[in-house]
């Protein structure tokens, strides 16, 4: 494993880290040994940041890695959490300091922890970026030991450009993928600028980036590849990354076809991510330990050749650009 220091924290983080969504919910059928399985995978393998949110299984996902602490003692481990969409709905007057401090409460029960390492704004209402009070509530949690670093969670590049104005934002979470390169334009440069550390979420697409998802994958019915394809119940740029299913699985496959020899699509895609200095880590889900195992593989790839680089953004500009780039 290699490690990349996080922002302005004292923390070095795993290149490959942890999204612990799909171990809580809306990923189909989970099965929690398997899932502390990989949990406990990711650490051998020398992973020490998680990713959760309070809503992932409804804290259930906060709760397995709270075992998995206790299971690890005296061992680095750095957990993010998220907190926001507990809102029944989604406006900025629910960003309160009352609402806030009750959900960091629950995550900091649910983790079994006194202080929280990082607490980000789940992609919350645009209106709430233009909201000073609400970043100086964090800075009160802060201040009263609840929380060691904040940082947010974005749908959209306006947001993460606006998000780090504020002085004490240390981290940006954004969708960055081989079918969502735009980050790596402008907010990259501002983010190395401010000394800002970048999480790469839905580094493979929702799956469609391991190569493994055809036209006849069946999904399950509460699984959001299923559920919110076109952005019935949150942002449409969290399942596949917003693109068509089928033009996805096209692009899909003329990425397969230049991969290097032996290198599965996940791990292809995954190094793609590593090639840009200003991702802190990516963090791929995972509920098996085998899954584990093929993301963090890539860290062994060698770096991606120019070529390589030129003929994946031509395969980005030529199929997906005009679907996703001027959305988000």
């Amino acid at each position: 494993m290699r490690y990349r220091t996080l922002g302005r924290t004292p923390w070095r983080v795993s290149e490959i880290s942890f999204g612990a969504w799909a171990i809580g919910a809306a990923w189909g059928p989970v099965d929690d040994s398997e899932s502390m399985a990989a949990l406990h995978r990711a650490i051998d393998l020398g992973v020490n940041f998680i990713d959760t949110a309070d809503v992932y299984g409804d804290g259930h996902s906060e709760r397995l890695i709270a075992k998995l602490l206790s299971e690890r003692p005296g061992e680095h481990i750095v957990v993010a959490t998220k907190v926001g969409r507990r809102l029944p709905q989604q406006t900025p007057e629910g960003y309160t300091r009352a609402n806030l401090a009750s959900w960091i409460d629950r995550s900091l029960k649910n983790l079994n922890t006194e202080c929280l390492d990082l607490v980000q704004l789940h992609c919350p209402p645009n209106d709430v970026y233009y909201m000073p009070e609400v970043f100086g509530f964090m800075d009160d949690f802060v201040a009263a030991g609840k929380i060691h670093y904040y940082g947010v969670s974005v749908e959209k590049i306006e947001q993460a450009i606006k998000a780090i104005e504020y002085p004490n934002v240390q981290t940006v979470q954004i969708i960055f993928n081989l079918f969502r390169q735009r980050p790596a334009e402008l907010f990259f440069q501002q983010a190395e600028l401010r000394r800002v550390g970048v999480l790469a979420r839905v580094p493979l697409a929702s799956g469609l980036l391991t190569g493994k998802i055809s036209a006849t994958t069946a999904f399950a019915e509460d699984d959001h590849r299923r559920f919110n394809r076109h952005g019935e119940a949150f942002d449409r740029g969290e399942t596949f990354s917003g693109v068509d299913f089928e033009t996805a699985l096209k692009a899909v496959e003329e990425l397969k076809s230049i991969a290097p020899p032996g290198v599965s699509l996940a791990q292809f895609a995954l190094r793609w991510i590593l090639m840009h200095d200003a991702v802190s880590c990516a963090i791929p889900g995972a509920r098996r330990p085998n899954q584990v195992d093929d993301n963090v593989s890539a860290v062994d790839i060698a770096p991606l050749s120019d070529a390589m680089m030129a003929s994946i953004k031509q395969i980005y500009d030529v199929s997906i650009r005009a679907l996703v780039h001027h959305r988000w």
